[in-house]
């Protein structure tokens, strides 16, 4: 059994902590819980938020106490070992890499003691865990990012990124779902949209999925954002195989 500490974060929420570190076994264990949540269908329970190593539970009062929450939210944290957690999805996300869309892909190789190719090659390599989405709507933080590639922030973030932009900070990496400020440094730009409010899903990534980037060219950058524009692009999606 994980051992879950339930936190007041409001009057109207709770927090399910598991643990104080970024680990797949954390997040494998709040996937299981939320499963195990929305299957409960627990009275008032009005939206989940996972986090790196946590659940957000908002609730509403009026409809059960924070007392009663917690005491359901108990029981169910025995259950964990018996949920099997789905396959996740990876979202397969292009990316031009260098040149106007990437202005800090040198400064990266030259901080790693690489290429610009073996960096873009590395960073190609890894189906990252999509640990939570924030910052922006659809902002993925991403874990599994090789250590060869850990760069520092920028010392004065930029006022505006593009949206698309794919960046790293320290040990992370991401992509900018929208125009927006940010110190990562950035590799390049994908021409997918992340978020967009006028589709009926607005938010294309998920919690608990996989990104893995493909290199692509300006032509196809090109093709893509067309498509993209006419809503007619859609990303390739496929079951992981975990390992065994």
């Amino acid at each position: 059994m994980a051992n879950v500490r339930f936190l007041l974060t409001g009057d109207t929420s709770l927090c399910a902590e598991f643990g104080n570190e970024i680990s797949e076994k954390i997040n494998a264990e709040i996937r299981a819980f939320n499963i195990l949540l929305k299957e409960s269908h627990i009275p008032g329970i009005v939206e989940t938020v996972p986090t790196y190593r946590s659940l957000m539970i908002h609730y509403d009062p009026g409809k059960i106490s924070c007392k009663t929450l917690i005491e359901h939210l108990g029981a169910l944290t025995e259950k964990l070992d018996s949920v099997t957690i789905p396959p996740s999805d990876v979202l397969e996300i292009p990316v031009l890499y260098g040149g106007e869309m990437g202005p800090d892909l040198g400064f990266v190789a030259e901080h790693a003691a690489l290429s610009e190719e073996e960096v873009i090659r590395i960073h190609t390599s890894t189906e990252y865990l999509i640990y939570m989405l924030g910052f922006t709507p659809g902002f993925t933080y991403l874990g599994g990012m090789s250590d060869a590639l850990e760069t520092p922030r920028l010392k004065t973030p930029r006022v505006k990124i593009p949206a698309g932009s794919v960046g790293i900070a320290g040990k992370q990496t991401g992509v900018y779902p929208i125009d927006s400020p940010g110190g990562w440094q950035l590799i390049g730009r994908t021409p997918v949209h992340m978020y967009d409010p006028a589709r009926e899903t607005p938010i294309l990534p998920e919690a608990g999925q996989y990104i893995k980037f493909r290199a692509i060219d300006q032509k196809e950058y090109d093709e893509i954002a067309a498509a993209e524009n006419a809503g007619s692009y859609v990303v390739k999606k496929y079951p992981r195989k975990e390992a065994q």
